[in-house]
């Protein structure tokens, strides 16, 4: 009886044939790649040779690019020459600018010290003047009052200077309710 099997024959490889399927599918596509100048190729033992060769397969030129990617290219290159150059215009002007901020800073930095030196010069003058004109003479108590004519009261809130309160409200305390001071 038959049952339809045949088992005679031919047994299909489903590996060669999933190859085959593929290698006829992507026949094209290996003129698009650039391959790399050489490939070897090594045969096995199975090519029925116990040695091993090598072959090389020729390089194929290499594609050359399309023209708008050339042009594209040399668009990029002289806009960024151009950027270059308004860059470094722009960072000339910057310089200049800041080299004449720094001179006019020095300037009237320099203005400032002056200003500040001969009005330092005028008040001691003005103070050495008045001290000298006042008499000699101390007489007892009035220690703390020729002290609190020397220094000045007025409270400045200057970053620069030293914090002073505590001596000054001492000094003026002591203007106050002077302490006798015994003479030896």
């Amino acid at each position: 009886m038959d049952f339809g099997d045949n088992f005679e024959q031919q047994e299909i490889d489903p590996a060669a044939e999933f190859l085959a399927r593929e290698q006829s599918a992507l026949a094209g596509l290996e003129d698009d790649l650039n391959p790399p100048a050489a490939v070897p190729q090594v045969k096995t033992e199975e090519d029925d040779s116990n040695d091993f060769e090598i072959s090389y397969r020729s390089a194929k030129p290499p594609m050359e690019e399309p023209e708008k990617i050339k042009k594209w290219r040399e668009d990029q290159k002289t806009r960024l020459e151009e950027k270059d150059r308004e860059e470094e215009k722009k960072k000339e002007e910057l310089k200049v600018q800041a080299k004449k901020e720094l001179e006019d800073w020095y300037k009237q930095h320099e203005e400032s010290i002056t200003k500040t030196k001969s009005s330092n010069r005028e008040s001691a003058k003005n103070a050495e003047k008045n001290f000298v004109a006042e008499p000699t003479e101390i007489e007892p108590g009035t220690e703390w009052e020729r002290i609190a004519k020397l220094c000045d009261f007025n409270p400045k809130a200057s970053k620069t200077s030293r914090d002073v309160s505590r001596m000054r409200s001492i000094i003026l305390q002591l203007k106050q309710n002077p302490v006798a001071i015994k003479r030896v």
